[in-house]
């Protein structure tokens, strides 16, 4: 597996639903902002001022609620090299209980912010986020 950043995350009384667990679209937002931890943590400066992501594609699993003031434990790793503009990252969000409440996977494109379009993902920045062989 590659390397595996993770992030605490408590839900607060506003993450929660009518239903009284927190809202599906909270964890479609917990994914970004872990997402972008994850970036800010190990891209080099470089890459921060050169390039920025867009999320493409969600594939989310909602398998146990978690409600106000639970502690779920969020861990995110890359997929395999990227193949064009696009990557795969993978995502958990663990209860304190050990049991899984969400897995994702989501498709991030590489936009180069002098251009304004999508590139190819170059390997330079990738490579930090993958595993050493």
């Amino acid at each position: 597996m590659n390397p595996v950043f993770t992030q605490a995350i408590t839900a607060s009384e506003a993450d929660i639903d009518e239903l009284g667990h927190v809202n599906n679209a909270v964890w479609v937002q917990w994914i970004q902002t872990v997402a972008v931890a994850h970036w800010d943590a190990v891209a080099e400066p470089l890459h921060h001022e050169a390039y920025f992501w867009v999320i493409v594609r969600h594939e989310i699993d909602y398998l146990r609620a978690a409600f106000a003031g639970d502690l779920i434990t969020a861990r995110t790793w890359v997929g395999e090299v990227p193949k064009g503009a696009r990557f795969d990252r993978h995502m958990e969000f663990v209860g304190a209980d050990g049991k899984l409440r969400v897995r994702a996977k989501t498709q991030w494109a590489i936009i180069d912010k002098a251009a304004g379009r999508p590139i190819r993902v170059p390997l330079e920045v990738v490579a930090p986020f993958l595993a050493a062989d």
